[in-house]
């Protein structure tokens, strides 16, 4: 497993980082799930992502049984906050100040730790004020309940005006997590030069679009029995904007890149997301062991010049490219 610094800062992580959204406490058993993280341990992944919202909490309660056992100096743990959790109550979303001081207790508590190594704002909330979500946000780094603070999914003007304030109250903003793949690549034209400037990562989720870049989804073909594309638990909703025939035939024409690399289509994705230098981790989940020990194989995998060109001959103009379709809800979701 290689290595990388978290934004401008001493936080080391793995390149790769397994996450548990759509898994844990959802679409997979608690045995499989632990056997999923023994997978990523032995793999070498020391860096772990996960959100109070995903399964509502029960994917944190997962990941801190799993991770129990281990030595806490020599993991890394991410969780977020935003969402509806709860019974979905008028304070139980958003980045109110009452909102984060209670969800990081919650989420400590399910998770088994005193501390979270990145504690994250899972979106921007336009209904609270900057000022009081970036000074909760310290209070919980100075009373040592998170480390470091990080976001998902922010503008690059939003990223901005956090890293500024934060830099005011004396707290290091390094990361954002936003989604970003071969064929959704939104954050290339403004996030990643805004990032770059400040001193912030990416950590970036669905490096392999949800699955699609396996090349498991063929066009015309009927949905793999048991994949992403047939989850009825909200799998299903995040995957269908990429099962276009054209997508999915474009797709197949990166197997011969691959094969000419020797890796599987799955590898070649996490290593095309990590040959930005502004990403520093990439998040993968996994069903299965196998999964996780095959994508931990694209730490490291270094694709030259002929590699990105060929990709990017072989999908086109089909790749999203628009800043706009960064953004957060425009409302409170509860």
């Amino acid at each position: 497993m290689d290595f990388r610094y978290l934004g401008n800062s001493g936080l080391k992580i793995s390149e790769i980082i397994y996450g548990n959204w759509l898994t844990h406490g959802s679409q997979v058993e608690n045995d499989a799930a632990l056997a999923c993280v023994r997978a990523a341990l032995d793999a070498g992944i020391t860096t772990f992502d996960t959100a109070d919202v995903y399964a509502n909490t029960k994917a944190e309660s997962v990941l801190g049984e799993a991770l129990k056992d281990e030595r806490r100096a020599s993991i890394e743990i991410f969780t977020k906050v935003y969402w509806p959790t709860g019974p979905g109550g008028p304070n139980d979303t958003g980045l109110s100040r009452k909102h984060i001081m209670e969800s990081i207790d919650g989420s400590l508590e399910r998770l088994g730790t005193d501390y979270v190594d990145l504690y994250q704002a899972h979106r921007y909330d336009y209904e609270t004020p900057l000022e009081e979500t970036m000074q909760a946000f310290a209070d919980v780094v100075r009373h040592g309940k998170a480390l470091y603070i990080g976001v998902s999914e922010w503008t690059a003007d939003q990223i901005r005006s956090g890293h500024a304030l934060a830099k005011d109250l004396g707290i290091q903003l390094i990361s954002n997590q936003p989604q970003y793949s071969m064929l959704w690549r939104v954050i290339e034209d403004q996030v990643v030069p805004t990032s770059r400037e400040l001193g912030v990562s990416q950590i970036v989720w669905s490096p392999i679009a949800q699955g699609v870049l396996t090349g498991k989804y063929k066009p015309g073909a009927e949905l793999p029995a048991g994949s992403r594309a047939t989850d009825d638990k909200g799998g299903a909703d995040m995957i269908r904007h990429f099962l276009d025939d054209e997508v999915l035939t474009a797709v197949q024409g990166l197997q011969p890149i691959a094969d000419g690399l020797d890796v599987t289509m799955a590898q070649l994705a996490i290593a095309w997301v990590l040959a930005n230098d502004n990403v520093a981790g990439a998040i993968v989940g996994a069903s299965r062991p196998e999964q996780v020990e095959s994508n931990a194989a694209a730490a490291g995998l270094t694709l030259d010049d002929d590699v990105l060109k060929a990709v990017d001959a072989a999908l086109g103009n089909l790749p999203k490219t628009d800043p706009e379709l960064t953004k957060s809800p425009s409302g409170r979701v509860v």
